[in-house]
C-alpha cells in the first residue's frame, strides 16, 4: 500500500483527470433510476459490457418494477443467464421490484439506507445509483478504485470502506461528483491489474507505484 499523497498532489491528479475527461460517465446502460438499480445489482462479479449485452432486450420490455414483476422470475432468468450468479440475481431483482411496488409506489428511493434495504443492493450499488442518477457525490469503491487508490497513494486503505473514506477526506470537494468515475475508468483502461500502462499514464510522475512499467 502506498502512502497517502499530499493535498497539492491529489489536486493536480484530479485537475489532469478533469482536463482529460470533463464529464466521465458510467458504462452501464439504463433508461431510468429503476433500470440503473437493476443494472448495477446485476454487475456484481460481472463486466459492464456483459451486463449491457444481457439487459438491452430486457429493459425494452421491463423498465419499471411492475413490468419486471409481470415478466416473472423465469423469463428474467432467461434474459440474464449469460451473467454470473444469474439465478440468485434474478431472485433479488424480483424481490426488490416487489418491495418498490408495495412500499415505494414503484419509485426508486433516493436515500442510501432505503436503497441498501433492497435485496442485492449493497453500499457500492447504492452509491453508484445516488451518484449517477441523483448526482450525489457518493463514492462507489470497486476493485479498480481499490487498486488505483492503493497503488498511487490517492486514497489508500485496507478495505473498500477505508478507501471510500480516504476519497471523501483527501480529494478536494469540487472533484467529488466525478471522482469515482475517473478512478474506475483509470483503473479499467490504464492502471490495469496485470499490465498497467504506466508509459502512457497522465499521472505517472505523481504516482507512488513502485513497480511502474515504463
Amino acid at each position: 500500500m502506498a502512502k497517502q499523497l499530499d493535498y497539492h498532489t491529489i489536486r493536480e491528479i484530479f485537475t489532469r483527470f478533469q482536463a482529460h475527461d470533463p464529464e466521465p460517465k458510467g458504462e452501464l446502460e439504463h433508461v431510468n433510476a429503476y433500470t440503473l438499480v437493476v443494472a448495477v445489482a446485476l454487475s456484481a462479479q460481472a463486466t459492464d459490457a456483459g451486463v449491457n449485452k444481457a439487459t438491452r432486450a430486457l429493459f425494452r420490455i421491463a423498465d419499471t418494477p411492475q413490468k419486471m414483476l409481470d415478466l416473472g422470475e423465469e423469463a428474467l432468468t432467461e434474459h440474464i443467464k449469460t451473467i454470473g450468479l444469474f439465478r440468485q440475481k434474478a431472485k433479488n431483482v424480483i424481490k426488490l421490484s416487489r418491495i418498490l411496488v408495495e412500499d415505494y409506489g414503484g419509485e426508486v428511493p433516493n436515500s442510501r439506507a432505503a436503497l441498501q434495504s433492497l435485496p442485492g443492493v449493497g453500499r457500492k450499488t447504492a452509491n453508484v445509483v445516488l451518484n449517477m442518477w441523483w448526482r450525489h457525490p457518493a463514492q462507489a469503491v470497486d476493485t479498480h478504485i481499490f487498486r488505483v487508490g492503493n497503488r498511487t497513494g490517492i486514497c489508500p486503505g485496507k478495505d473498500v470502506d477505508a478507501v471510500e473514506r480516504a476519497i471523501e477526506d483527501n480529494v478536494p470537494v469540487e472533484f467529488h461528483l466525478h471522482a469515482h468515475h475517473w478512478l474506475i475508468l483509470h483503473g479499467r483502461y490504464h492502471c490495469k491489474a496485470r499490465k498497467p500502462m504506466c508509459g502512457t499514464c497522465i499521472i505517472r510522475d505523481l504516482c507512488q507505484y513502485e513497480d511502474k512499467n515504463l
